[in-house]
């Protein structure tokens, strides 16, 4: 009688989470510009809003604070104090303006630039 030696088949665990890996990159990979598409719309949906809230906070602040500079600059006795209450006053509108000034110009250029390519 003729023994024959079985052998045992072992599986290879690096090979298998090797393929695993592969086929889970493939998926990925081609569903990815889906996913993105949805991504960047939800971004810059979320990046509009955050402008609208800075622009909002801004201009009440710029609203409160022009308000204490006036009434400084109106009701001080002190030159220097009228001179730094004028001093702020103009940083506070510069700023103010810089902050509504961007939100113009990305409106203005955004469309541009539509999809990656100079659409001028």
């Amino acid at each position: 009688m003729i023994h024959l030696k079985h052998k045992q088949h072992r599986i290879n665990r690096g090979a298998v989470l090797y393929t695993t890996f592969l086929l889970a990159t493939f998926v990925f990979g081609c569903t990815q510009t889906v996913f993105a598409a949805n991504m960047w719309d939800k971004a810059n949906e979320i990046m509009r809003d955050v402008y609208n809230q800075i622009i909002l906070i801004s201009t009440i602040a710029a609203v409160v604070t022009a308000s204490v500079a006036l009434l400084l600059m109106n009701f001080s006795k002190s030159g220097k104090t009228v001179d730094e209450s004028r001093a702020w006053l103009k940083r506070i509108i510069i700023t103010w303006a810089i902050l509504n000034g961007l939100g113009f110009i990305m409106a203005y250029i955004t469309p541009f630039f539509a999809g990656g390519q100079w659409n001028g």
